[in-house]
C-alpha cells in the first residue's frame, strides 16, 4: 500500500511537470515568457499610439478667452490665423424674456485690417469711430463670427428665422430701406431642418477675400454665397449702429485702435 502511495504521488509530480512547461534557456516557466511577451507587445502598441509631447504642449499653449455671461470660451486664435477680436453675447425677446440664445466670438485678418486703417485713416483716433468700424464693414478683409448655441431648444428653424430677420433689417439700413428677402435666406435657407442643435452646437460664418459670405454649422458647410452687400450686412449687424451686443462692439473697436 505504502508503494502504490509513493508511486500516485509521483505520478501526479510527473502530470504536473509536463502541464507546466519550462523554458529550457532560463529555467523560466514557458506561460510566464508568455505573459512577458504579451506585456512587451502591449507596451510597444502603447508606445505607437502616444501623443507626440511637443503636439501636447501645443494644445496645452492655446489661450482661450471666456465670454462671461455664459461661460463659452474662445480659442485666441483660429487654424486659417484669423485672431479673436471679442466676445459677446446674442439675445433674443420671447414671451417678454431676454433670452440669451448664442455666444458669440469676432475674429479677424488684423493684418489686412492694419493696413486697411492706415492707409484709410492714418493716425489712431483717440477712441473706436464710426469710421473706423465703416472701414471693417466695406472691407472684404476675413471675418469669422464663431457662435456657440447655449438655449437648448433652439431648432434650426429658428436659428434660420433668426437670421434672416437680422440679415433682412441689416440689408435694408445699407440700402436705404430696401428689401432684398431672397438675397438674405441665402446664408441659411439651405441649413436642413435634420440638423440637431444642441448647447454647444457651433455655427461659423466667415466673409472671405471677394466678398463671399460662408456658412458652417457644426463644421459642415450648408451655404456660400458671393455677395458684397450680404457680406457687408452681415458684419454690420455685430459693427453697425444697431449691434447686436454692444460691448462687444465696443471691444472689437479697442483692439482695432491697437493696430494703428
Amino acid at each position: 500500500m505504502a508503494t502504490t502511495a509513493v508511486e500516485n504521488v509521483t505520478a501526479k509530480a510527473e502530470e504536473l511537470a509536463l502541464e507546466k512547461p519550462v523554458n529550457c534557456e532560463n529555467g523560466t516557466e514557458a506561460a510566464d515568457d508568455q505573459t512577458n511577451g504579451k506585456v512587451h507587445e502591449d507596451q510597444k502598441e502603447n508606445a505607437g499610439s502616444e501623443v507626440p509631447k511637443d503636439e501636447v504642449a501645443r494644445k496645452e499653449e492655446i489661450a482661450v478667452e471666456v465670454e462671461p455671461k455664459t461661460g463659452v470660451s474662445f480659442p485666441v486664435k483660429l487654424d486659417d490665423g484669423k485672431q479673436l477680436n471679442c466676445v459677446g453675447l446674442r439675445k433674443k425677446s420671447m414671451l417678454g424674456m431676454g433670452i440669451k440664445v448664442y455666444g458669440f466670438g469676432i475674429y479677424a485678418d488684423n493684418e489686412k485690417l492694419k493696413d486697411l486703417l492706415r492707409s484709410k485713416i492714418g493716425e489712431a483716433p483717440a477712441k473706436p469711430t464710426k469710421e473706423m468700424y465703416q472701414v471693417v464693414i466695406d472691407s472684404d478683409a476675413g471675418v469669422t463670427v464663431r457662435m456657440v448655441i447655449v438655449f437648448s431648444n433652439l431648432t434650426m428653424s429658428m436659428v434660420r428665422k433668426n437670421f434672416d430677420e437680422g440679415l433682412g433689417a441689416s440689408i435694408k439700413k445699407l440700402t436705404g430701406g430696401k428689401k432684398n428677402e431672397d438675397l438674405a435666406n441665402k446664408v441659411m435657407g439651405q441649413a436642413s431642418d435634420d440638423i440637431k442643435l444642441t448647447s454647444g452646437s457651433v455655427i461659423e460664418i466667415s466673409r472671405l477675400p471677394g466678398y463671399t459670405l460662408q456658412t458652417k454649422v457644426m463644421g459642415e458647410v450648408v451655404s456660400k454665397v458671393e455677395s458684397e452687400l450680404l457680406s457687408r450686412a452681415y458684419v454690420h449687424m455685430y459693427l453697425g449702429d444697431d449691434a447686436f451686443d454692444k460691448d462687444a462692439k465696443d471691444k472689437f473697436g479697442t483692439s482695432l485702435l491697437s493696430l494703428f
